[in-house]
């Protein structure tokens, strides 16, 4: 089959790898109609994160049809719609059964093997997905498949930041970052009660997209403003909560400095720097509430799935490109340099 595949830094392939198959009992193999290329994607891709094996197999957002099944398999069978959240779960260790299903202690990463074990991800013509029953969800009629798809990951990592940040009726949020997560979490936002969200960014294109949102877009770089726009709507004392889906120190230190005393900060970037850019101190001095962590997808799912169909028109003017899996190495090349316009992609094996 053909597949997009790690070589090095900044250094990808499309080839033929070899099609997965039944492993253990619980596996089902999926044959992949979509796979989307994500922020944390390039992690890897730049080196950020390190020890993934040359060869593998990318992605982690895959949705698609079930081709085989294996003999312990109850939930689906062959020609099941189905999405996967990004990390697989067993639905029956303490860290599934509290929720937190992207800590179950035998889960896996799709798209990451190191040292030759692992499991390959998405971004490729089949997939195999272990603990079947427990990680797939099936894929609502009527809802388009690259809306869909967002539930694995983004979209319900948008949510879990809002929960985290503890967003609710008739707060004013801050939103640090308006990549695909970033405008998720201004629906998300709104979708627990927000009164107004204030999303900032750099790109020219992500403002706009905010904006469209409902979202008050400010540039990151105009010079007081992010903060005069929230003391705007607060009567100066800043923004109750913030989501941050950048995942860099700045990000951070933005996301406090404009926060109320006794506000709420839900991290959501993947952070590789060695220290919080936030002090004991800071938090300790304005009573800050600071969350962070892998959002458990899976437990999201349902929700996210409810929330795509409510805002299925919306949420599918965020996917900038809809492109074969044969123009996948060029995308990440493109959507990594944040080219205007390349904002979600989705690639359509």
């Amino acid at each position: 089959m053909r597949a997009i595949t790690f070589q090095g830094i900044e250094e990808l392939a499309y080839e033929d790898v070899p099609e997965p198959g039944i492993v253990e009992d619980s596996d089902v193999i999926v044959r992949v109609t979509a796979a989307g290329i994500c922020g944390s994607d390039l992690h890897p891709y730049f080196g950020r994160e390190v020890g993934l094996d040359v060869g593998t197999v990318m992605g982690h957002e895959p949705l698609g049809e079930v081709v085989e099944v294996g003999s312990a398999v109850r939930a689906f069978a062959a020609g099941a719609r189905v999405v996967a959240p990004f990390t697989t779960n067993c639905g029956a260790c303490f860290y599934c059964r509290v929720g937190l299903t992207a800590r179950c202690t035998s889960g896996q990463l799709f798209g990451w093997v190191e040292e030759g074990r692992g499991l390959h991800g998405g971004q490729a013509e089949y997939v195999r997905v272990p603990h079947a029953d427990a990680t797939l969800v099936a894929v609502p009629e009527g809802l388009d498949e690259a809306v869909a798809l967002l539930s694995g990951d983004i979209l319900s990592t948008a949510s879990f930041g809002a929960d985290i940040a503890r967003v609710s009726d008739g707060d004013v949020v801050v939103v640090v970052g308006c990549g695909p997560v970033g405008l998720l979490g201004i629906l998300a936002a709104f979708d627990r009660g927000a009164h107004a969200v204030v999303a900032v960014d750099r790109v020219s294109s992500r403002l706009d997209m905010a904006t469209s949102f409902g979202a008050l877009a400010v540039h990151v770089d105009s010079e007081g403003e992010p903060r005069a726009v929230v003391d705007a709507q607060t009567e100066g004392r800043g923004a109750d909560a913030a989501i941050e889906a950048v995942g860099n120190a700045s990000a951070t230190r933005l996301a406090a400095d404009l926060l109320r005393p006794g506000g709420r900060i839900g991290a959501l970037g993947v952070h590789t720097e060695p220290h919080l850019a936030l002090s004991p101190g800071e938090l300790y001095d304005l009573n800050l509430s600071y969350a962070a962590g892998r959002c458990p997808a899976r437990r999201y799912m349902p929700t996210s799935l409810d929330l795509a169909l409510r805002e299925q028109e919306r949420i599918a003017t965020m996917i900038s490109h809809r492109l074969p899996l044969a123009d996948g190495v060029e995308a990440y090349r493109r959507f990594a340099a944040r080219e205007p316009g390349w904002n979600k992609v989705v690639l359509l094996p």
